[in-house]
């Protein structure tokens, strides 16, 4: 049975993705890339999706997009705007695409393209969808570069890609997202490789964007610190589904899954002083022929023989929460370093998990 976050914002929701499953073919089997993850968005809404790599995040949000490569085989519904999009074709996706669902890739440098400036790239975005002058389109462009605070946006406007850094030139993305009012941006990894001053501004220039086109977003990130401030719910995956979910207090402060409070230990906190992070020992699982039982077993301090012969489902806790473990009870109240810290050197890796969105075997 599909279950639906609760505590979300009032009205109706703009994006319903319902038990979606991604698979990819290939010569070592059937990589299960997404297994069953149920989402609603609403407008204003955040909702922040974190796991390490491999976990699905990125692959979820491509097949909202229909973006996947064809060799993909995608089930369930995603519906926008009473229109379920896997059913859509690509003319009608074309239409969605930039003006109903927007989305902010990681590398900025693979959204933009080298040979034009990139006032002419925002005002491009602009006439996809808008019967409008190209000047018109233009000055638009130069105001959506100030609306993401690139200095001197005029100018700007005139350069190309490689004469900006990579913060600018992951704000020009932001501002592209922007160019159309979406009602929901899709922001993968928009922080991955920037220092700590660049990311916070980053991360400023996306809420400005949700401030002034009122979307909802889908904030997908590695990094639990970079949803803290700006999410509304969360939903943590692993091993291509969601193990856990809930508000941003209900996952900082009352943890219900092992994997979770994993990676609360692994985050570097300003008001609590320890000698070392608490890490997560061993790596994720390759999810091509998928054993039976729980994935994160294997590296689980809390693992008994349950574990390894029935995956635990994501059941409703209180208000609004969900979790996937056995063990539930054992976790909440617990540290990072109380749970971890004892076994971390007994757990032995599995094998890594590929990404099979950026997997080349996956894309041919």
């Amino acid at each position: 049975m599909t279950q639906y976050d609760s505590d979300g914002r009032g009205g109706d929701p703009v994006l319903v993705v319902e038990d979606l499953t991604v698979q990819f073919p290939t010569g070592e089997g059937v990589v299960n890339a997404v297994r069953g993850v149920s989402y609603q968005l609403r407008r204003g809404e955040v909702l922040g999706i974190v796991g390490e790599s491999g976990s699905g995040k990125s692959v979820t949000s491509l097949a909202v997009m229909g973006l996947l490569p064809r060799t993909a085989k995608v089930s369930g519904s995603i519906r926008f705007g009473g229109v379920d999009l896997l059913k859509a074709n690509e003319k009608e996706l074309n239409k969605v695409r930039g003006k109903g669902i927007a989305m902010v890739f990681q590398d900025p440098m693979t959204s933009l393209n080298p040979v034009y400036n990139v006032g002419d790239q925002i005002a491009e975005a602009i006439t996809a969808h808008h019967d409008v002058r190209r000047d018109v389109a233009r000055k638009q462009a130069v105001d959506l570069l100030d609306l993401v605070r690139i200095p001197n946006p005029q100018q700007r406007a005139n350069e190309y890609p490689h004469q900006l850094s990579g913060g600018m030139r992951q704000r020009v993305v932001i501002a592209i997202a922007m160019a159309n009012n979406p009602d929901v941006i899709i922001a993968d990894e928009p922080t991955t490789a920037l220092d700590v001053t660049v990311q916070a501004q980053i991360l400023e220039a996306l809420q400005a964007a949700q401030k002034e086109t009122g979307a909802a977003m889908v904030l997908i990130t590695h990094d639990l610190g970079v949803i803290a401030g700006q999410a509304d719910r969360v939903h943590v995956m692993y091993a291509g589904r969601v193990v856990e979910s809930g508000t941003v207090d209900d996952i900082f402060y009352t943890p219900r899954m092992p994997y979770t409070l994993g990676l609360l230990g692994s985050l570097p906190r300003l008001d609590v002083k320890t000698e070392r992070l608490t890490p997560i020992t061993g790596s994720p699982p390759a999810t091509t022929n998928m054993p039976p039982g729980c994935p994160f077993s294997p590296r689980c301090p809390l693992a008994q023989p349950i574990c390894d012969e029935e995956e635990p489902p994501l059941v409703a806790g209180p208000a609004g929460t969900a979790a996937a473990c056995h063990f539930t009870e054992q976790v909440v109240g617990k540290d990072p370093a109380e749970l971890f810290s004892a076994t971390s050197a007994d757990v032995a890796a599995v094998p890594v998990a590929v990404d099979a969105a950026s997997d080349p075997e996956t894309n041919r």
